[in-house]
C-alpha cells in the first residue's frame, strides 16, 4: 500500500467580507498585491480564467530568478471556494492540488487553505512558508485597502 502524499492545511481570519477574500484570489491585479515572495513590482504575469477547467499562470522573480506556476481550475463557486491544480513551470511532473474556502466569520473571513498531494516532504515544507507569507500579506493588503 502506497504512504499518503504530505499535504498542509492552513486557516487565516480576515477582516474582510467573503467575497472580498474571494477576488484577492481571482483578480490578476488584486493577486499581485500580495502574492508571492517578494513585492508587487516583482510579479511578471498573472494570467487567470476563473472557470472549471480554466487555467492560470503566474510568473514572479524572485532572488534573482523566474518563477512560473500553473494550474487548472477544478471547482469554482464565486464568492466561495476554488479548487485548482498547481505545478512549477520548473517541475511539471509534480502535480499537486490546492483548495482555497471562504467562510463569513463574524465581521470578516475564515479562509481555509488545503494543499494536498505534494510529491514529498520537503515540497511540503518549502509551501508551507510560500503560503504563510503569502497570508501574512494578505492580511496587511486587507488593512491597507481599507
Amino acid at each position: 500500500m502506497a504512504a499518503a502524499k504530505p499535504s498542509l492545511t492552513l486557516r487565516r481570519w480576515f477582516n474582510a467580507a467573503p467575497a472580498r477574500v474571494y477576488a484577492a484570489w481571482t483578480d490578476p491585479e488584486k493577486l499581485a498585491q500580495w502574492w508571492g515572495p517578494g513585492t508587487p513590482d516583482d510579479m511578471i504575469v498573472a494570467d487567470m480564467d476563473v472557470r472549471v477547467g480554466g487555467d492560470f499562470r503566474i510568473g514572479f522573480a524572485y532572488a534573482g530568478e523566474r518563477h512560473d506556476v500553473h494550474g487548472t481550475y477544478q471547482e469554482v463557486v464565486p464568492g466561495e471556494t476554488l479548487v485548482f491544480s498547481w505545478f512549477w513551470k520548473s517541475t511539471p511532473e509534480r502535480v499537486s492540488r490546492v483548495t482555497v474556502r471562504c467562510r463569513p466569520d463574524g465581521e470578516g473571513c475564515m479562509l481555509t487553505l488545503i494543499h494536498e498531494q505534494f510529491f514529498d516532504e520537503a515540497a511540503r515544507l518549502s509551501h508551507t512558508r510560500g503560503w504563510t507569507a503569502s497570508l501574512n500579506k494578505l492580511e496587511a493588503y486587507f488593512s491597507r485597502e481599507r
